[in-house]
């Protein structure tokens, strides 16, 4: 049962997913953490974020790694084939469908009514980052960094995997020195 459960949390998500891999976070994360609680919130963000600083689409990459923690190898293979057999299907046959008959309204229609369902499946997934960035930081803080990781994204133009791997090297180093400092105290 575990592999179907895999298989179909996967399936849906690569299904309803249009738009890319942006788009089936919020599906991935909802099949997960909400109907199979595989992980918590926050150890989705934390894979959600690690996945951001690797090469290659990030709904496969996510579905690489819950397969395999919850089924090792086989539930790997298991949740990628998943993750992408729609993909492939629907390119095949979709595209061909759309591409003859994309001059009619209702094809133009359909494309251009994806865009604010991804939109606000994304505004979904970031509000529910920002308020465990408020719990955890504090309110305050929360808005200065998500301010200067504005700044950093949109206007100097930063890539994001270049501001992930950043901020986990500085986590890395205060956890690093917050560790050494409390073995000192422990000792004195």
């Amino acid at each position: 049962m575990t592999q179907w459960n895999i298989f179909m949390a996967f399936f849906r998500s690569g299904m309803l997913g249009f738009g890319g891999g942006p788009a089936s976070i919020p599906l991935i994360q909802k099949e997960v953490v909400e109907k199979y609680n595989w992980m918590t919130e926050e150890e989705f963000g934390d894979m959600l974020a690690i996945a951001n600083t690797l090469p290659g689409p990030i709904a496969t990459k996510l579905a690489g790694y819950v397969g395999y923690r919850i089924s090792g190898f086989i539930g790997m293979l298991n949740a990628v084939i998943a993750s992408i057999f729609p993909t492939i299907l629907l390119m095949i046959f979709l595209l061909t469908s759309l591409s003859t008959f994309k001059e009619f309204d209702w094809v133009r229609g359909m494309t251009a009514a994806v865009v604010p369902v991804v939109g606000m499946m994304m505004a979904v997934l970031t509000w529910g980052f920002v308020k465990k960035a408020g719990k955890g930081f504090g309110w305050e803080k929360a808005f200065i960094i998500g301010g200067i990781l504005f700044v950093a994204l949109q206007l100097l133009h930063i890539h994001p995997g270049i501001i992930i791997a950043a901020l986990l090297i500085i986590a890395l180093t205060l956890s690093d020195k917050t560790n050494v400092r409390n073995n000192s105290e422990g000792k004195s």
